[in-house]
């Protein structure tokens, strides 16, 4: 007797990972990489910039004492810092690989803007925060091993960001989703454009440069999660950690609603890189990060037997 022939549906797991980066293999929806080397780059981030702020900060600093009577321009000078470290992680082989987002807030946005797909959006974000811890775990073992830099460590909590205590919480919390709006809006009108997009990995140093006088004391200016998070593992600084998370995350999202309304222009992003432009959609490699990879999904592919001989 023959069995009757079912139809079974088929179901189709269809993952976006492009044009960010793609394996060779374009169905594996994994590129660990990518996680490896956005994790190192997030480590960078955290090393210079908490110790930027412990220098620019910490009381037994000796870049402290000229610094004490001009609170404005050490907390801009500390947003500089911050920002120039980004930079300085971004210029690494990991971050031109990974493409630097190194904060889940810059992640989130190109994956409501359909640059990133789910899974390597959420990866990503994983492996900020792991970069972030072990990047302030470094910070932490320095301090363990030299007593004067651990002093000036515990003295600014590891750079720890917490709401200002004197007034609402929310007003942090609008301040991050306003700042991290800013950001976003500003990184996407420059890496959407082929004439500025160079400038994109530089940016956030002048961003937090001026931006800092004026809102760093409502919240600090993480508009960071994951490089919130770490210094509160390492301080115990909890303090209206939530902030830090709806905050940003609320403006990453409200500023692609701007983007996708034209209220800024006709935006277009190729790929989610802040850095490292032009792959279309290839992983470099870590030996040459600059390097194109030859895959018929490239422009500029050129199929075997028909190149130079």
């Amino acid at each position: 007797m023959r069995l009757p022939h079912l139809h079974l549906p088929y179901l189709h797991v269809h993952v976006h990972d492009r044009p960010l980066a793609g394996d060779p293999h374009p169905h594996n929806p994994f590129h660990w990489k990518l996680y490896f080397c956005e994790t190192v780059a997030t480590a960078i981030l955290m090393v210079l910039g908490l110790s930027g702020v412990i220098l620019l900060t910490a009381p037994g600093s000796p870049l402290s004492p000229p610094l004490l009577h001009h609170p404005y321009v050490q907390t801009a000078l500390c947003g500089l810092v911050f920002g120039l470290s980004g930079t300085a992680a971004a210029m690494t082989p990991f971050g031109k690989v990974s493409g630097a987002h190194i904060n889940p807030s810059v992640t989130l946005a190109f994956s409501l803007a359909k640059r990133i797909g789910g899974v390597d959006a959420l990866n990503y974000m994983i492996a900020q925060v792991i970069g972030a811890f072990l990047g302030t775990a470094v910070v932490y073992g320095l301090g363990r091993l030299v007593t004067w830099w651990g002093s000036m460590a515990v003295a600014v909590r590891y750079g720890a960001t917490v709401p200002y205590g004197r007034i609402s919480i929310w007003w942090a919390m609008w301040s991050e989703m306003f700042v991290t709006a800013a950001l976003i809006a500003m990184l996407y009108w420059l890496a959407a454009h082929p004439r500025w997009k160079f400038i994109t990995p530089w940016s956030g140093g002048l961003f937090f440069l001026i931006m800092n006088p004026f809102t760093a004391w409502l919240s600090g200016n993480s508009v960071n999660f994951a490089r919130t998070l770490a210094p509160a593992l390492f301080s115990g600084q909890w303090t209206g950690l939530w902030v830090y998370v709806v905050g940003p995350f609320a403006g990453a999202s409200l500023a692609v609603m701007a983007i996708r309304m034209n209220l800024m222009g006709r935006l277009h992003l190729l790929e989610a890189r802040l850095v490292n432009f032009g792959h279309h959609g290839r992983v470099p490699g870590l030996d040459d990060p600059h390097r194109k990879l030859n895959h018929p999904d490239d422009p500029d592919h050129v199929p075997p037997g028909t190149g130079p001989a």
